[in-house]
């Protein structure tokens, strides 16, 4: 559970770090399994590439996601912020390899989800590799999730991992908080709290899982119901089509149902995009 001081930070910064989701062996041997599927599976399936799993909705066709975003100890916590009805939108793979160039630009979550300016979302995001600050941790703006959505500049620049590239311009560095994580160790950050990450200059990748939690009671307010797993408690507001996770990697139904829910949601997730949001490609090459 979140202690009194970790949940005050929470509600007055926006973020929180340095909280345990699993112990250095548990780290570990999630990175060892990360990388086993690497190597098993480097051409992808169902016609989309592996990194496309990594980075979007692959709870939808790899278990080994689904179990981390399950885990009782990290769920434990996250009820300690959004309450006892928790249901998963989607996790992501963020890996930056040593000494490259990849950075994630200053940004807030919810600008793009159609969700709204909603409080009833929390991303936890755990680090299986050392994410320190010179593996490029992240770095958050203290008590920004206290504003509105604010505007975001699509760049979709070649080193930067999200999927427009989208920038907040004019924020102020100096006032930026990094947080570097151990292996094992989580950070929850609000979906308006303004972050960023810097470039991987260790001589080790840099790996961690975003999961994206929500309430039944979070709307999808452009293309109507969205599609999210339940893992806590109960959806008595139905606004969620509710999947039940992998039954095997890469399962042929699976994979029908992550093209069906890539397509519902590139339509809000591209919208007003200026370039093709590739990530949000199905197999038929809709944007």
């Amino acid at each position: 559970m979140l202690t009194e001081d970790q949940k005050a930070a929470y509600a007055r910064d926006g973020f929180v770090g340095g909280l345990t989701a699993f112990d250095r062996d548990e780290a570990a041997a999630w990175r060892a399994r990360v990388e086993s599927l690497e190597r098993n599976n480097a051409d992808g399936a169902g016609g989309h590439d592996l990194a496309q799993f990594f980075r979007v909705n692959g709870q939808l066709v790899i278990p080994m996601l689904a179990e981390i975003a399950r885990t009782p100890r990290v769920l434990d916590m996250v009820s300690d912020v959004l309450g006892p009805d928790l249901l998963v939108w989607s996790v992501e793979l963020f890996i930056k390899e040593p000494g490259t160039s990849s950075v994630v630009s200053w940004h807030q979550d919810l600008t793009y989800w159609g969700m709204g300016e909603t409080d009833e979302e929390v991303t936890a995001w755990i680090a299986l590799s050392d994410v320190s600050i010179q593996a490029g941790c992240m770095r958050f703006i203290p008590g920004s999730h206290a504003g509105h959505i604010v505007d975001h500049r699509d760049t979709f620049g070649e080193d930067n991992l999200l999927s427009r590239g989208q920038e907040i311009d004019g924020v102020d560095e100096d006032a930026a908080v990094h947080s570097p994580l151990a292996p094992g160790q989580m950070s929850f950050h609000h979906g308006r709290c303004f972050h960023a990450s810097g470039p991987n200059r260790s001589a080790d990748r840099r790996i961690g899982v975003a999961i994206r939690y929500v309430t039944p009671e979070v709307k999808q307010s452009v293309e109507g119901r969205d599609y999210a797993m339940l893992v806590r408690g109960r959806d008595s507001s139905r606004g969620w089509i509710n999947v039940a996770g992998p039954t095997r990697l890469f399962d042929p139904q699976d994979l029908a149902l992550y093209d069906e829910v890539r397509s519902h949601q590139a339509k809000t997730l591209a919208a007003g995009a200026m370039g093709k949001v590739g990530m949000y490609a199905t197999q038929e090459g809709t944007a």
